[in-house]
């Protein structure tokens, strides 16, 4: 193979892969992978996915997956996956010399003065035999008054008006590019840690759930939860959870401290923690103004509501069960037959077989996501100018072109939408125009007679 032929089967690879369809291409496939990533469930244990997608015969139709599949092909991370990643670095530099090769010229190419057109949808040529160049300022006055921007050269006009419409479909592109780039960041630069923490403790960033090929873990960072708090609505449901959460330095000494809650997260040296989740550990108990102990809780669902059991053994025998309902309501205190024996507050003494039992604290943890992300504001500014371009890509761009000779001045133009308002206008220049000539003539044949 020559080097000609090499060069010119190069230049035709760049060319279908900078090409519009390409990419949408692109586009829906990775679409379709994102839906099915959100229908399988993601970054969950070899034990889930076999449970959940078991490898039977009822599981070898085209739309169900067995957990071997799942696991094989990556689909239980498929945000992460080298293949999904590929598609998005594809996806990126087809619309990157997309909007090189293609968009950009057209710019420059639609901000030219072009003074000739052929073959427009619209064409009118009016006869004016008597035509003097002094009415040239007319048809110059008639285009300008629909907010034309006008071009003049000789016995050209060229005017064009919503050239914003014509670069809106290059910001869409940028503003793509602009987000996937921000999504690779956050893949491969950032980092995503869970933490249960009880309140009062001093917690580290260890419960890694996801972190990025060369992410920078901040394993130096150290917090303490100060307090944690449930407000509930008028029918015992959960209106917000909060933390008071400070981040300490090596010296155990306080840097910075917030009050978080969802959708109010604390941001500190670009790591945000935020509020998720909660739960009952274990109630702390006193047995006879002797003894202290602690007895940790189980969650359990009711009705669709989550309560919390702990069990007390207080002989051989007999057992009771302390019965949570959330942080407001008092403890229920059930025998081992299920029968409620008496309801109780924090800190109120309770009696069963003559033994004395005080429930002085019911230890809470609260649920921190620790997250970076640096892709982030790339992400947010790709979204805002996509949102702002798309409206502006509703802005039709219409040309129109004026050609004068000795006889005859043709008026031509063209859209791409909104034909109708664009063929209403462009006969009322036609007309207004006409309309000036006939009266123009008739003064001049007035001023003759006179």
């Amino acid at each position: 193979m020559t080097i000609n032929k090499l060069k010119s089967f190069f230049w035709s690879l760049i060319k279908k892969f900078s090409s519009l369809n390409f990419s949408i291409f692109l586009l829906l496939l990775i679409s379709s992978l994102s839906v099915l990533g959100t229908i399988i469930e993601q970054n969950q244990t070899l034990e889930y996915y076999k449970n959940t997608y078991p490898n039977t015969t009822e599981n070898l139709s085209l739309l169900r997956f067995n957990w071997k599949i799942i696991i094989i092909s990556g689909l239980d991370h498929l945000y992460d996956n080298w293949w999904f990643l590929l598609l998005l670095s594809l996806f990126f530099l087809s619309l990157t010399s997309c909007t090189l090769s293609r968009q950009l010229p057209s710019l420059k190419y639609a901000r030219n003065w072009k003074f000739s057109k052929s073959n427009s949808k619209f064409d009118k040529l009016i006869d004016s035999q008597a035509f003097r160049n002094k009415y040239i300022s007319n048809i110059i006055y008639f285009i300008n008054t629909k907010n034309y921007f006008l071009f003049h050269q000789k016995n050209n006009i060229y005017g064009n008006l919503g050239l914003f419409g014509r670069i809106a479909p290059i910001f869409v592109h940028m503003s793509i590019i602009l987000t996937i780039s921000g999504s690779l960041i956050g893949l491969i630069n950032g980092f995503t840690a869970q933490e249960m923490i009880p309140k009062g403790e001093i917690f580290h960033i260890k419960n890694i759930i996801k972190v990025g090929q060369i992410a920078n873990l901040p394993i130096n960072i150290t917090g303490k939860i100060n307090n944690f708090w449930i407000n509930y609505n008028e029918d015992r449901s959960i209106q917000q959870f909060f933390s008071r959460i400070e981040i300490l330095n090596n010296k155990g000494e306080r840097i910075i401290e917030k009050q978080i809650s969802v959708n109010q997260p604390l941001i500190f040296n670009h790591i945000s923690f935020y509020q998720t989740d909660w739960q009952i550990n274990a109630l702390r108990l006193n047995i006879g103004h002797q003894y202290n102990i602690q007895r940790k809780t189980e969650k359990k669902e009711l009705d669709g509501k989550s309560i919390w059991i702990s069990r007390l053994p207080v002989n051989d025998k007999q057992i009771i069960f302390l019965i949570i309902y959330n942080l407001q309501d008092n403890i229920s205190i059930y025998n081992s037959n299920g029968k409620l024996i008496t309801e109780v507050h924090k800190n109120q003494n309770f009696y069963v077989n003559k033994s004395l039992i005080n429930v002085q604290e019911i230890i809470t943890s609260t649920g921190i996501q620790i997250k970076t992300d640096p892709g982030i504001p790339a992400v947010y500014t790709g979204f805002l100018i996509l949102m702002i371009s798309t409206i502006v890509s509703y802005v039709s761009y219409s040309q129109i072109w004026v050609n004068i000779d000795k006889k005859n001045l043709r008026l031509t133009g063209s859209t791409n939408r909104s034909t109708l308002v664009f063929e209403n206008d462009f006969i009322n220049i036609q007309e207004s125009y006409i309309f000036s000539i006939t009266n123009n003539r008739s003064d001049e044949t007035r001023n003759f007679e006179l």
